[in-house]
């Protein structure tokens, strides 16, 4: 199986990873069929958990190999991290601002980007879809990385960062599913929207893939750029989210064991 994928062509192989990892977040959505409503400190748990894998993530599988390669071309090394990291927030920043998305447990005037008169389980499905633009364009770069034949970039590498998106991406789908089920939605349309915010990650997986694949100098700035737009979710929206309980422990230990399973997975692995 393993040989069968290596023999792929890069982009059909990273648009089978972003596959996966949006099959995964249809099984956190699928959650709903079971359960109605998800028990808080299960639910920061997994938000911590979610949190530590994007965080090893970012550095191990997209920092690291970009300095690396900034490195092995003779330029300064901090240049093409520093300003795709940089680049990826400031990404992340401006889509924000524009799309109306709003964050599971607020009510709906609290609803960020653009006012609009969009349904509340719309807006609740933007704000995971959100998050999953930076992971689909992570592991699709990635993927396209490997046609440079960089020493940095290893299939295996590839990967492992596709498992560990996948990993994170099981409460994400809940996250959705689970609120709007409790909002009164039967469990076979929260299942649908929840499974819906995973969608965008084959299309921005294959759109990150194909960026580096035609235009290579940019790669070393692709891979920081999509570290940078992870990191910008993480910090502005998962810990902050996983915290809001008085036992912030939970939330905490299920960070430092997602960025160790992580880590473990990337160096390991790659």
């Amino acid at each position: 199986m393993l040989e069968w994928f290596a023999g792929l062509n890069h982009i059909v192989q990273a648009l089978l990873a972003t596959c996966f990892t949006w099959f995964v977040t249809a099984l956190g959505a699928g959650l709903v069929f079971v359960f109605k409503t998800v028990n808080r400190k299960v639910l920061d748990s997994m938000l911590g958990f979610a949190a530590g894998v994007m965080i090893a993530a970012s550095y191990w599988s997209l920092l690291a190999p970009a300095i690396e390669m900034a490195e092995d071309s003779g330029g300064a090394a901090w240049v093409p991290a520093t300003v795709g990291f940089l680049l990826g927030g400031a990404f992340l920043l401006l889509v924000d601002k524009l799309l109306p998305h709003l964050h599971a447990g607020h009510p709906t005037e609290d609803a960020e980007g653009l006012k609009t008169h969009w349904r509340r389980s719309v807006l609740l499905v933007l704000a995971i879809t959100l998050h999953n633009i930076p992971e689909g364009l992570a592991v699709g770069v990635a993927f396209g990385a490997l046609t440079a034949g960089i020493p940095a970039a290893s299939l295996a590498g590839a990967i492992a960062l596709a498992l560990g998106i996948g990993l994170q991406n099981f409460p994400e789908g809940a996250s959705v599913s689970v609120p709007l089920r409790r909002e009164g939605l039967s469990a076979l349309k929260s299942f649908w929207y929840g499974q819906l915010s995973g969608v965008v990650e084959p299309v921005a997986g294959v759109l990150g893939a194909l960026a580096v694949v035609l235009v290579r100098p940019l790669l070393p700035y692709a891979l920081a750029f999509a570290a940078g737009a992870m990191i910008f979710v993480v910090i502005e929206e998962l810990i902050p989210e996983s915290q809001m309980e008085s036992d912030t422990n939970i939330a905490t230990i299920g960070a430092m064991l997602g960025f160790a399973v992580m880590m473990t997975l990337d160096v390991a692995l790659g």
